[in-house]
């Protein structure tokens, strides 16, 4: 850290971060983003769905957005913000915040934007884990278009596994819903698999078929292997929100269709949260967003922090014109 306190801190490197430090930067603001280098989508190949970048590493990615945001001035350092807390108002009522790192680094800001992004909890089956984001799938427009017309398995840990079915139906004609430990589909649900074409397989989930390498199939408690090349999974979506909790900030479950995905931090459509001074972007705010929203929402984030800092800056101003 270059200096002991910037106009804005931002926690968290990944997208919505980092667009958030660019358009800062652009503005003039000084910048600091600290990001701990766990992002999410690390497991994936590439990144799909973002205009322009099609198909690029995530590691590119963010190689390529922490230059073009360090070449308009921000500093991107590594490290793990453990708390943040609001600093006492100074006689001229300028607002400010305290950030420490885990190891004991502090630095203070004037305005903090917090994407820290979430951590996908999978159901505890073994292998799960380290097929994740390679051959265990869990969004349709990620990963549909490259497992199109190969036999994909769905697993039922909740009442949407059939939704889930009947969607990833729309790539391959070879899709078998595993009921695990899903709930009974309904008898109208029944009709609508068999009209589309989707097998259901009862019983529990044991483990998963790996060979060179490569997943090759679905092991059920009975011992019967299914074979498959690609197994989709409904994650729960947790806010890595423990930041914005030091803060006094709250996350609250997200549902749909009645069922709860997971949990976020409310925001308004800027990104500002309930703590005047603090906003947030990405998945830490937005369970379902795509890396090319969460940039969105950085940039839309990163333009409120400078036009609250405008509005702070003139103030300050004539406060002391008129001293």
């Amino acid at each position: 850290m270059k200096q002991q306190r910037y106009d804005v801190v931002i926690v968290g490197g990944g997208a919505a971060g980092l667009s958030g430090a660019l358009a800062l930067g652009r503005a003039r603001r000084s910048v600091l983003v600290i990001d701990a280098g766990e992002p999410r989508n690390a497991p994936a190949s590439h990144v799909h769905n973002y205009l322009g970048r099609e198909s690029t590493p995530p590691g590119e990615l963010l190689a390529i957005g922490r230059g073009e945001a360090a070449g308009y001035g921000a500093e991107i350092v590594e490290g793990r913000v453990a708390s943040a807390e609001r600093l006492p108002e100074s006689g001229e009522g300028e607002q400010g915040f305290r950030v420490v790192t885990e190891d004991g680094r502090s630095v203070e800001a004037r305005r903090l934007l917090v994407t820290t992004g979430l951590v996908d909890e999978l159901p505890p089956v073994p292998g799960l884990a380290e097929r994740w984001g390679r051959e265990v799938l869990h969004c349709p427009y990620c990963h549909g278009h490259e497992v199109a017309d190969r036999p994909i398995g769905v697993l039922a840990t909740g009442p949407l596994a059939v939704h889930q079915a009947l969607m990833w139906r729309q790539w391959s004609d070879d899709v078998t819903l595993f009921l695990h430990t899903g709930p009974e589909p309904t008898e109208e649900e029944y009709e609508q698999l068999a009209a589309r074409g989707v097998a259901v397989v009862d019983g529990e989930v044991a483990g998963l078929e790996i060979a060179d390498d490569r997943f090759t199939g679905v092991t059920l408690a009975s011992g019967r292997v299914v074979p498959r090349e690609a197994l989709v999974v409904q994650a729960r979506f947790t806010a890595r929100s423990a930041v914005l909790e030091s803060l006094g900030l709250k996350p609250v479950a997200q549902e749909m269709g009645g069922v709860v995905i997971g949990s976020y931090i409310p925001t308004d459509p800027t990104g500002a949260t309930e703590v005047p001074g603090v906003w947030a972007a990405g998945n830490v705010t937005r369970l379902t967003e795509q890396v090319i929203g969460a940039a969105a929402a950085g940039l839309m984030a990163g333009g409120a922090v400078n036009g609250d800092l405008i509005t702070e800056d003139t103030r300050l101003a004539v406060a002391a014109r008129r001293a």
